[in-house]
């Protein structure tokens, strides 16, 4: 397969270092501008920020500044995450309207293609007529800051099937909400590639490819945050997912995200040049 017009994303976890989700921090112990510099010099075309940090780097430099070490290192695809709780009520709300505020004004600021929201983690039924009106709120308040919002499917969510997704997104019916795809997520929760073609072509905007040993270790959490690995390097059949998504049409960029207790902790450079050449592989 010719290479030459995929464009990779290197998803914030990939690229940031020796923290996690949920950890002692998730601000990456590399400055934004190394980060960018890094990922660029491998061959990404695209980068994924984290609420927490992005936060600490729009203090330290503010957007006109990070807008120029992405232009001059050609970083045009810009990921931001990850709003959670953003169909909730009381105290929860509230520390999800404060992020949102914040996750909007940046994906404005820094033109992001997309804003990716988490489903409800650690919950089991999804009340699809209330999460697809929040969500048409939330999609259109990010129309008004240039950008759109993609919903992850995760399997210990109440967001897991592809068929609860959909319910979700139709009802929604605004046309910058849509799906993240993630290899993990939906390797992990026995859901078939096949299951992709299902899906309408436009509800697709973002993927995420990664690989995983051939059994978890449980909980899930752990192996999702600790045990992932780069493309090629674990069990899933990573060039037949994207092959199952590319027969959707779909033509935006390719992320990559690694949540590795082993890759995290080496040098940023190798962190990002071993990142990228493992994922383009997949596509030769």
């Amino acid at each position: 397969m010719n290479t030459q017009n995929i464009e990779l994303l290197a998803a914030y976890w990939t690229v940031a270092g020796d923290i996690y989700p949920m950890g002692p921090t998730e601000v990456s112990p590399f400055s934004f501008k190394d980060r960018v510099e890094a990922a660029a010099k491998a061959g990404f075309k695209g980068m994924g920020f984290v609420h927490g940090g992005l936060m600490l780097n729009v203090d330290e430099l503010g957007y006109e500044q990070m807008r120029e070490i992405l232009r001059q290192n050609g970083i045009q695809h810009i990921e931001l995450e990850f709003l959670v709780d953003w169909y909730q009520i009381g105290e929860r709300r509230r520390q999800s309207n404060k992020v949102r505020r914040e996750l909007l004004e940046a994906a404005k600021s820094l033109g992001a293609r997309a804003i990716k929201v988490g489903p409800g983690i650690g919950e089991d039924i999804a009340n699809v007529e209330l999460m697809a009106r929040e969500l048409k709120q939330l999609a259109q308040e990010a129309a008004e800051h240039n950008t759109s919002i993609v919903l992850e499917i995760m399997p210990f969510s109440n967001i897991r099937t592809i068929g609860t997704a959909l319910s979700i997104i139709e009802a929604t019916n605004e046309p910058n909400a849509g799906l993240l795809l993630d290899i993990w997520h939906l390797s992990r929760g026995g859901i078939s590639y096949d299951e992709i073609a299902n899906i309408p072509p436009h509800f697709i905007k973002s993927i995420e490819l990664n690989d995983a040993d051939r059994y978890p270790i449980q909980p899930l959490w752990q192996d999702t945050i600790h045990r992932r690995r780069l493309p090629g390097e674990g069990y899933l059949d990573v060039p037949s997912f994207i092959k199952a998504v590319q027969a959707t049409g779909y033509n935006g960029p390719w992320g990559l995200e690694v949540l590795s207790e082993v890759q995290r902790k080496l040098p940023l450079d190798k962190m990002a040049n071993d990142a990228f050449k493992a994922t383009i592989a997949q596509f030769d």
